[in-house]
């Protein structure tokens, strides 16, 4: 099987970089049970001073949709929110849209149908076939993966029951870490909270989370294997992932005596500088399992005044959680990032393609 390799070399500060390349193999076919035609595809991440990290993409018509272009009926709701009057979308009956204006319940749907399809996938269903429920639990992160239905997968295509045991992990401010300038703040589930079944029969955990710059899945691995001595494997669910995010989980000390897996939707990302959340696909056709897609996903979103191309810098997880629990945040979010690099509004990119 042929593969694609992309080296890459990221400025961590003035004094480091992480040196490596991705690996991917050629997708996969696979039909879900529901006879939708899907694609798996294996890859690695190899990062200088790391080991070598398991990732998998996955193509599906719902990851399709959350990563490129979608052409849906027209939400009045929706488009009141991205700046469009009633009165120009009066004789609209269905309009493109990118994965980024995919919001609120509409995004969690989404995501639901593709998780179902990635845990009928052929590397997840060899390895939970393996294992009984009680073996298994699944760690959602809040917010945004309490969004990702991976306990309703697990029972959608196994029947199991397993357990969901929720953390709460997330940023602050903190001027003591290089570049990103934050830290990690737990409050985590507590020993009280864990039975005795569950210290000693759990070996494999599912953490719902998409990966930007990896300081909080880093933190998560690392407490799930100080709190189940018998954890083995860590599949991690994450829609979007950045290179950047999962060389800092290939470097990390849990990832040395723990499987850990990624399990991503369509590509990976480039998390772009100044600020390292910030993050867009990658102009490279060899890292998408459908580069047609890409092209067309590229095509909406056109260039600015000054002939850049915007899908160069349009984030693909403006918010990451904000776009479930605020849609009208995410606009603002969305247009005050295109305003800054491109002079535009959502509104304006999709008014030239209508």
């Amino acid at each position: 099987m042929s593969h694609f390799e992309y080296p890459f070399l990221l400025p961590e500060d003035d004094k480091n970089q992480i040196n490596g390349r991705v690996e991917l193999e050629d997708p996969v076919f696979y039909r879900h049970a529901s006879g939708g035609n899907c694609y798996y595809r294996p890859g690695r991440i190899i990062a200088e001073g790391g080991v070598p990290l398991d990732i998998i993409l996955y193509h599906n018509k719902a990851t399709a949709k959350f990563m490129y272009l979608r052409n849906d009926q027209v939400d009045p709701n929706l488009l009141e929110y991205a700046g469009m009057g009633q009165k120009e979308i009066a004789s609209l009956f269905y309009i493109t849209l990118p994965g980024q204006l995919c919001m609120g319940q509409d995004r969690t749907k989404l995501i639901g149908q593709a998780v179902e399809y990635m845990f009928n996938a052929p590397p997840l269903k060899a390895d939970i076939s393996g294992h009984k429920q009680q073996d298994m639990a699944v760690f959602p992160i809040a917010r945004e993966g309490l969004k990702y239905q991976v306990t309703e997968a697990l029972f959608g295509n196994y029947g199991f029951y397993c357990d969901e045991i929720l953390l709460d992990a997330h940023h602050v401010f903190s001027s003591d870490v290089p570049v990103y300038n934050r830290a990690v703040e737990f409050t985590l589930f507590k020993d009280k909270d864990l039975d005795q079944h569950q210290k000693e029969r759990i070996t494999v955990a599912f953490i719902a989370d998409s990966i930007a710059s990896g300081l909080v899945m880093k933190e998560v691995i690392a407490r799930i294997k100080q709190r189940f001595d018998h954890m083995k494997q860590v599949e991690v669910i994450a829609p979007l992932a950045t290179i950047r995010g999962l060389c800092r989980i290939a470097q990390a000390e849990a990832a040395q005596d723990v499987k850990v897996r990624v399990h991503v939707f369509e590509t990976l990302l480039n998390a772009l500088p100044p600020d390292y959340y910030y993050s867009a696909h990658f102009n490279t056709p060899e890292m998408h399992i459908r580069p047609d897609l890409e092209e067309k996903y590229r095509s909406w979103w056109g260039k600015d005044s000054q002939g850049n191309d915007i899908a160069d810098t349009a984030c693909a997880g403006y918010g990451w959680s904000e776009v479930f629990y605020s849609p009208r945040k995410q606009i603002q979010m969305m247009n005050g990032e295109l305003e800054t690099r491109h002079n535009l509004k959502i509104v304006d990119i999709l008014r030239r393609n209508i």
